[in-house]
């Protein structure tokens, strides 16, 4: 599941972007130590809620981005720890800036929205459907 063809996923956060953070502040929260343990991990090792969390901080997503849409174009409802469709929640929470600046990753996301259009009453599929359609409106605009 290539990203790129750049972009080696044996390799970690920090090594694809050259920028060691160190180690977490003393008095950072779980949160922070988890985002900061995850950019030591290979891409190709980060499950489902690896990306999930990432992505809601906001990292790396010229890199995860790309990862997590080839994960939600084999399964929409791909889930972390929360909820089936939890990934693609965290996608499409990316900023405006970042979709207008990857037209080929927003087309991608929307093909991914087609998928999901297709599968009916999310509710079903034990997915929150009020909680994901209202983040593919916010998508939409």
């Amino acid at each position: 599941m290539g990203t790129s063809p750049d972009v080696d996923e044996s390799l970690t956060l920090e090594q694809i972007e050259d920028h060691r953070w160190g180690n977490p502040p003393a008095d950072a929260t779980r949160l922070i130590k988890t985002v900061y343990e995850l950019r030591h991990k290979p891409i190709s090792a980060m499950d489902i809620e690896d990306l999930r969390l990432l992505l809601l901080q906001q990292e790396s997503l010229d890199v995860l981005v790309p990862v997590a849409l080839n994960h939600l174009e084999q399964n929409p409802l791909a889930e972390g720890d929360f909820y089936p469709g939890d990934l693609l929640t965290a996608v499409l929470k990316s900023p405006h800036a970042y979709w207008q600046q990857h037209p080929d990753q927003y087309r991608r996301a929307s093909a991914v929205i087609t998928a999901v259009e297709a599968l009916g009453n999310l509710d079903d599929k034990d997915a929150p459907h009020d909680t994901i359609w209202q983040q593919i409106h916010i998508f939409r605009g």
